[in-house]
């Protein structure tokens, strides 16, 4: 393994390696999770022109394996955030991807709860202070 270059805006990283569920890791295909969350977040977002701006990128674990289906949602200067738990298909991608459009029009990664979408409340694990700063 090796970093690679990757989007330098706002990005959704999905976890291709995640579970289905903390019981099942792959489907009936053969098929893991986070493979499939990856799948449905580029679905989402090709047929959403509101989503353009958003990268859709992979990497396998992002270390949040008892959460399964996990994402990462960063941008330079934010505050990223760590969500998982989600039930791999178009209904937590569109979630993701307009959580992740309120964001990136958010100043520092903040966005009010009332702007939340239903599909991502109680899905956050953690956030993550961006480089060279915390939250007062």
């Amino acid at each position: 393994m090796a970093l690679k270059p990757s989007a330098s805006g706002v990005a959704v990283v999905a976890c291709n390696t995640c579970r289905h569920s903390a019981e099942v890791r792959d489907d009936a295909d053969g098929k893991r999770g986070g493979a499939r969350m990856v799948e449905a977040l580029r679905q989402v977002a090709a047929d959403d022109p509101a989503f353009a701006s958003i990268a859709i990128e992979e990497m396998p674990c992002l270390f949040a394996c008892q959460d399964f289906c996990t994402v990462h949602l960063r941008a330079p200067d934010k505050v990223g955030y760590v969500m998982g738990r989600f039930v791999p298909g178009e209904e937590a991608a569109q979630a993701i991807l307009e959580y992740a459009r309120a964001y990136a029009d958010s100043d520092w990664g903040q966005v009010p709860f009332k702007q939340w979408p239903q599909g991502v409340k109680g899905h956050f694990i953690t956030r993550t202070p961006p480089a060279g700063f915390v939250v007062e």
